[in-house]
């Protein structure tokens, strides 16, 4: 059954269950588990540790790529298991630990986890928990539906548990490409020079000998939960198609554009779907997460080949995809986080970077994470890899929230995740302002005429007047820079309450 996945004999042996393998993970550990955005990650062993949990102390500090699905993150945290976790989570149960003090969460780009680690400033990794669809006859790993930080983690681990997955289709392998870039100061150069280089191997290279326990499973990854396009989502994606034709008409870049890059959820995959229809053909992809629109463009002829360090789709998606992955094979490429959020490779392709926002204010920052500058969301992901790097660094949101009662461009942001020096691009479904080359004053101009909803445009621009008045480079209120903020807090909308009729 699952012996012909193992082809490394003497590890037949070390097959065990989740809980004989939990019992390996010990109070006060660090623990580096395989996933990323709900793809790839450990199934098995983080429930038994929640079961033991209930019946004796046990805390962890717990590592992953990024989010984690089957609702391991929340099953932990009703365990009280986790107490510091990084560098992404997407749980809304976790959520609200972070927010109460309870967890601490180490909010990180996602292409530095791995650095501090391989560099000792943080760590060391005590076990890493690895899901795989193989092991190798030289006991290497080859990983499932991402990569994430596995690699590092597995080989930076002082011993490892491997979650063989028997529902992974064994035509994975091969689509992977683990490069580790050699030790600072005298790293040499990536050698990742399109999005269809390989520099790597398709496997983790680990000494088998580290392999403390192999577990079997059969579940699936968690589908993602990815609305389709709306009226909105539709008018973002038509202002940077549009965009992006300027730009070929302008000669900076040919009808196959530049490898494209899109932040996970359902805006930023609404955008890549608006390309179907778009005039651009050949295209590339050099990303992090993989979703159901990369595919969407493969089978409409658009997109030749992918990057990315994982692969997470919709229910529907997935059970069309997964069991046909080998038909993709030779056009899809899975990397370690790493390098697929690279700045030295992001500004060596010229990466077109797609992001969502989750606020930004009349100047081009951008806050991608908290609240009203408080409560944490998920994180910054990979979002800062990419705008710092990108040819061209692109944020799109729609301009309200919650029915109205929050616009998402503001005077100031409540939290600053991107300063106006690396956002280029802000688009909503009213329109797109491109800030290239302009001062502060001009791109609050573009961006007020531009971004902002009719329902709010008078009462920034009226902001913005009267702070040209007081003066400065950047001019702003400061009495007032965060009074929408403060307003929605205590009435729950941005927008003044009307005066009443005399």
């Amino acid at each position: 059954m699952y012996r012909d996945r193992i082809r490394l004999k003497s590890l037949w042996g070390k097959v065990v269950p989740a809980e004989e393998a939990a019992f390996l993970i010990k109070d006060g550990m660090t623990v580096g588990m395989s996933g990323f955005t709900r793809a790839g990650d450990a199934k098995a062993v983080p429930l038994a540790l929640a079961e033991r949990a209930a019946s004796e102390k046990l805390k962890i500090t717990l590592m992953t790529g990024a989010s984690l699905g089957n609702d391991v993150d929340r099953i932990l945290t009703e365990a009280g298991v986790l107490s510091r976790r990084l560098p992404f989570q997407a749980d809304p149960v976790l959520r609200k630990a972070i927010n109460r003090g309870e967890v601490m969460f180490v909010d990180q780009h996602l292409s530095e986890t791995v650095e501090l680690l391989r560099s000792r400033q943080m760590g060391p990794v005590d076990i890493a928990v690895i899901e795989a669809c193989a092991i190798t006859e030289n006991g290497g790993i080859v990983p499932t539906t991402s990569i994430g930080n596995s690699a590092t983690f597995a080989i930076l681990a002082e011993k490892i548990i491997i979650e063989l997955n028997l529902t992974q289709p064994l035509d994975l392998e091969g689509m992977h490409d683990v490069y580790i870039p050699t030790r600072r100061p005298f790293r040499e150069p990536i050698p990742v020079v399109t999005a269809e280089s390989r520099a790597g191997l398709p496997y983790i290279p680990i000494d088998p000998s580290r392999i403390a326990a192999i577990v079997v499973t059969r579940k699936q990854d968690s589908s993602a939960s990815i609305l389709p396009p709306d009226d909105e989502t539709n008018a973002i994606a038509g202002h940077l198609i549009e965009f992006l034709g300027r730009e070929v008409k302008q000669g900076r870049m040919g009808r196959s554009l530049a490898p494209l890059q899109a932040g996970i959820g359902t805006i930023a995959n609404a955008v890549l779907h608006g390309l179907i229809d778009g005039p651009f053909h050949d295209l590339t992809m050099y990303s992090e997460v993989l979703q159901d629109s990369t595919f969407e463009l493969f089978d409409a002829g658009k997109l030749t080949f992918a990057s990315g360090s994982s692969i997470t789709l919709s229910a529907g998606k997935y059970a069309e995809v997964l069991p046909k992955i080998g038909s993709y094979k030779g056009r899809l490429l899975l990397r370690p986080q790493e390098i697929s959020n690279h700045p030295e490779v992001i500004r060596r392709l010229g990466v077109i970077g797609i992001n969502t926002a989750l606020e930004c204010d009349i100047y081009g920052n951008v806050n991608s994470t908290h609240v009203n500058g408080t409560q944490m969301m998920n994180g910054i992901g990979g979002s800062g890899d990419f705008a710092r790097n990108s040819h061209l660094a692109i944020f799109v949101t729609k301009s309200l929230a919650k029915g109205g009662a929050i616009s998402s461009v503001v005077p100031m942001v409540s939290h600053v995740d991107h300063n106006e020096h690396d956002v280029d691009v802000l688009v909503t479904e009213v329109g797109l302002a491109d800030l290239r080359g302009l001062a502060p004053r001009e791109r609050a101009e573009t961006i007020i005429r531009n971004c902002v909803h009719p329902s709010y445009r008078e009462l920034a621009a009226d902001y913005h007047r009267r702070a040209l008045q007081r003066g400065g480079h950047t001019p702003h209120l400061l009495e007032e820079a965060f009074a929408w903020h403060t307003r929605f807090q205590q009435t729950g909308s941005m927008m003044p309450k009307p005066l009443a009729a005399e």
